[in-house]
């Protein structure tokens, strides 16, 4: 077994599919406009790039494990060199965390093989 880390690919903006996918679980979260208005605001910010430590830090959020299919799949994803879509993130100051609206299942699988790798996403 080497000690190095797999280069993990990321494509350069997310998926269509992901900004739907974050309106609904920011649905839950905030009233369905301002959870609209974010969505809107995600789409047009820029990419950025934060360790995967510092997201898991900020958001609060609980590991994953490997056991969990998504996450494995996402694992297999990144040992076949298949680029990932980057995450989705929104800064909530009135909790002083941030809410990942999509990807969850991605940083959780990057973490798993580098806490240190830097991982692009949009924030707002």
């Amino acid at each position: 077994m080497t000690d190095k880390q797999p280069n993990i690919a990321w494509l350069n903006e997310p998926q269509a599919h992901d900004y739907p996918a974050a309106q609904s679980y920011l649905g839950l979260i905030y009233e369905n406009a301002v959870a609209t208005t974010k969505v809107h605001l995600l789409q047009s910010a820029a990419v950025t790039r934060f360790k995967a430590k510092d997201i898991f830090r900020a958001s609060g959020l609980s590991l994953l494990g490997i056991s969990n299919t998504h996450v494995d799949k996402d694992r297999s994803k990144i040992a076949a060199a298949q680029a990932l879509s980057p995450l989705l993130l929104i800064r909530d100051p009135e909790h002083g965390k941030v809410v990942v609206a999509d990807g969850y299942h991605r940083l959780c699988a990057v973490y798993a093989i580098d806490e240190d790798a830097m991982i692009p996403c949009k924030i707002v």
